[in-house]
């Protein structure tokens, strides 16, 4: 659809894509008014691409393509009718839809170690500003990787490239008319990486031996097609090749070995790029013959005050050969030497061991014995002592409660009856809930302890307590009895407030919002919460428990600002309540578009629409900023503006200004909403008249030639830089400005002035790219002249 403004609206500004078509239309009251079209305040007759309609009482002003020359302020005055707009021309940087369509769709595949050079031209409204990101990260120059950008074109250049650089890259072109996203992938193919281990020693005798292990991490881009299993025997310096295995079979097994042999094993991926470097196995070790593998522990049958009876199974694994019988081993619970309990093989599988030392803890351990020798032995039995069986320790006597409140209740008894040679090292109290089945330890007492206190119950808890005496022997007989804990006294609900406890939070949107508050009160009270008198939301978690209740809503959002009540009441009809203040805030969204009027000669009215955010944020407040080219610094015109209105009034007449409003609150500013067009007053140049002389007879024609020639400058990054010259000749030359042989007469960054042959050359918030030679010349009918100087940057200090 072609951008259309109807001025009688009052539709201050028309948008247009460079090259697309816009339209002005005007409709007056009378049929006879003809009716002007002025654009910068210059009256329009003809212009290049412009068409002039008038169809009946509509005036109209069509632009067939737009370009930048097209930019600026029109205004129809015809009639009674007096109005005016802007059009401002969109150039966002584009780049060739075939190429697009070719970088987008198609990866970009490269082999490990080869060049990489990515080249995205583009067209758009100079400056563009290019970068290139991977993973969310923008690149820069590196040892590797270098990134180049001209005013067509952007470049990323790998000198050589690896797997690490595969992945998705994104290129970004922005320039003040708007952003381009070009998402592009690159795929580097390498060998792959080695198999990933350890390899794994699946079986190891004396006729094979079998290895595993796992397909590599990285296939190098391509997929394995097959391994390759090579072998070292230990002495020697030359690998053998035993065989290869598909992709799909990640173990080999090889039948070529010696009994007792020690080997080395590696293995090798192979993809279509080539072959990887080997994981490399420990020592592996051929067995000799088959001997059998460990029996289970011992048992402990019996014990006397100098023998330990003991038996034991047969291991799993029995070997080559038929077991012939046992070793028996014993030691000093603690000891690390094994002694022999027999000089020969037991052929049972149960012995009774004797001459033992009364009182001594023993442990026991046993071997398999076949053909092949004597196999592992068994892990240690339990210590056991080397003395006659003791009986158990009697029943407590007289437990009893001695007291008891709300939450624990105090235990006593006496000590048991004595047993003959059997002291009492100890008690042992547990508890269990009336209706649970499990028992569960409380406290293990030493022998002079004859009570002891149970607390953490529950206000008339009722449960069962048990007490056991400890002796070497074991637990005796426990003695049981039924408690319940007290009854609770009567506390009114009560909040206990502290500086923990705000009663006003700021939160942003999207935190939790979180709030704690203990209370007391017997018997427990009911708690409610409440926002604005009415019960919370279905998205707010409520949790009550040990003295304290939580309020908490995972992702505050802006309609949770309110007042919060928490409630207590216990039955009694006693209530006690809290109230806070809570505040949902965020980062301002950005103001609306910007618009610029001159309501008082030499200044400019900047108004805009207001942040969205000025609905939930009563301390939004906003900055204003200007700047007087594309690339000069932006300084600080306004700040702590509660209204949507701001007049600049320095304003310099012929000088390019541009603005930018940012919203503002206690967390911080939003992005800015800026001028895409500049803003100019021009500069009315003073009315002069010439008493043209008698004619003479003499010819007064003379060639250009300079008065006071340029000068070379040299100027600090963003400052303003002027250059000037006094021309003379006549008739009065016409002055034309170059910057590296490039004419800057219609370049917007650069502002010329020539005052009765005094000419100047401004070039505002100056950068390193306006560094150079610049030559202004001097031409009429009779001749020209040349002057040239060199414009020289340095960066700020």
């Amino acid at each position: 659809s072609v951008p259309r403004c109807y001025l009688n609206k009052q539709l201050a500004t028309v948008r247009v894509l460079k090259g697309d078509p816009a339209e002005l239309s005007c409709t007056v009251s009378k049929d006879n008014v003809t009716g002007a079209w002025f654009k910068d305040g210059l009256k329009l007759t003809s212009m290049d691409g412009v068409v002039f309609e008038k169809k009946g009482l509509v005036h109209k002003l069509v632009i067939n393509k737009a370009e930048d020359i097209h930019a600026g302020k029109y205004r129809f005055e015809g009639g009674d009718v007096k109005t005016e707009a802007s059009i401002f021309v969109e150039d966002p940087p584009q780049v060739d839809k075939v190429l697009l369509k070719n970088l987008t769709s198609v990866p970009t595949v490269a082999k490990a170690g080869e060049a990489v050079k990515l080249w995205i031209p583009f067209e758009g409204r100079w400056p563009i500003r290019a970068a290139w990101l991977k993973d969310r990260m923008e690149l820069g120059n590196d040892t590797r990787i270098r990134v180049d950008k001209t005013d067509t074109c952007t470049t990323l250049s790998i000198s050589s490239c690896d797997r690490r650089d595969c992945g998705d890259y994104k290129v970004r072109l922005k320039n003040d008319s708007g952003v381009l996203e070009i998402n592009l992938k690159l795929v580097v193919i390498d060998k792959p990486q080695p198999p990933a281990g350890p390899i794994k020693i699946v079986e190891s005798s004396a006729n094979n031996i079998t290895i595993q292990w796992k397909p590599p991490k990285d296939d190098g881009g391509k997929p394995v097609q097959r391994y390759i299993v090579e072998r070292q025997q230990m002495g020697r310096n030359d690998w053998e090749t035993l065989g290869e295995t598909p992709r799909s079979c990640t173990n080999f097994t090889t039948s070529s070995v010696e009994e007792e042999m020690s080997y080395y094993f590696r293995v090798r991926a192979v993809n279509a790029e080539g072959v990887s470097d080997a994981l490399e196995s420990g020592e592996v070790k051929a067995a000799g013959k088959a001997s059998p593998g460990a029996p289970d522990p011992p048992e402990i049958i019996s014990a006397s005050r100098d023998t330990i009876t003991i038996s034991w199974k047969a291991p799993c694994k029995t070997g080559a050969s038929q077991i012939m019988g046992y070793i028996v081993q014993k030691r000093k619970k603690g000891a690390v030497t094994w002694l022999p309990v027999t000089n020969v093989p037991v052929k049972d599988k149960k012995l009774k061991v004797t001459s033992l030392k009364k009182g001594v803890q023993y442990e026991f351990r046993v071997a398999a014995v076949n053909a092949a020798g004597t196999g592992q032995p068994s892990d240690p039995s339990e210590p056991a002592f080397a003395r006659d069986p003791i009986k158990s320790p009697g029943q407590v006597q007289d437990l009893k409660v001695s007291s008891s409140d709300s939450t624990s209740v105090t235990l006593t008894w006496n000590k048991p009856e004595v047993q003959d040679g059997n002291d009492v090292k100890g008690y042992e109290v547990e508890m269990k809930p009336c209706n649970s089945l499990s028992w569960t330890k409380c406290f293990t007492l030493p022998a002079q302890s004859t009570s002891c206190r149970v607390q953490g119950l529950q206000a008339g808890e009722k449960l069962l307590l048990r007490v056991r005496a400890l002796s070497d022997s074991g637990p005796g007989e426990a003695s049981e009895l039924e408690a319940r804990a007290g009854a609770a006294p009567v506390v009114s609900p009560r909040l206990l407030i502290d500086d923990t406890v705000k009663s006003f939070l700021v939160i942003k949107a999207g935190n939790p919002i979180r709030v704690k508050i203990p209370f007391e009160g017997s018997p427990k009270p009911v708690v409610t919460w409440l926002k604005d008198g009415l019960p919370l939301p279905s998205r707010a978690a409520v949790s009550t428990e040990d003295g304290s209740t939580q309020l908490l809503l995972r992702a505050a959002e802006f309609s949770d600002s309110g007042t919060y009540t928490v409630e207590l009441e216990d039955g009694l009809g006693k209530k006690e309540t809290f109230s806070f203040q809570v505040q949902i805030t965020d980062i301002p969204q950005p103001p609306g578009a910007i618009r610029l009027e001159e309501n008082v000669p030499n200044t400019v009215t900047v108004t805009w629409d207001p942040s969205p955010s000025e609905q939930w944020e009563n301390k939004l407040y906003y900055t204003i900023l200007k700047r007087e080219s594309q690339k000069g610094l932006w300084h600080m015109l306004g700040d702590l503006i509660y209204n949507n209105k701001f007049t600049f009034t320095r304003v310099v007449p012929g000088r390019d200004y541009y603005f930018r409003v940012v919203a503002k609150n206690d967390l911080g500013a939003s992005d800015p909403s800026e001028t895409v067009q500049p803003w100019r007053i021009w500069k009315k140049k003073a009315e002069f008249q010439v008493k043209a002389q008698k004619y003479r007879g003499i010819n007064q024609n003379q060639p250009p030639r300079f008065l006071v020639p340029l000068k070379s400058h040299v100027v600090v990054t963003g400052s303003e830089c002027r250059m000037s010259c006094a021309v003379g000749g006549h008739p009065p030359p016409k002055i034309t400005w170059y910057k590296d042989s490039r004419d800057l007469s219609r370049d917007p960054n650069y502002f010329c002035t020539n005052d009765f042959g005094v000419c100047s050359l401004v070039v505002l918030g100056v950068t390193k790219q306006d560094e150079g030679e610049y030559m202004v010349e001097a031409s009429n009918e009779v001749g020209h002249a040349f002057s040239k100087a060199f414009l020289a940057i340095k960066g700020n200090s």
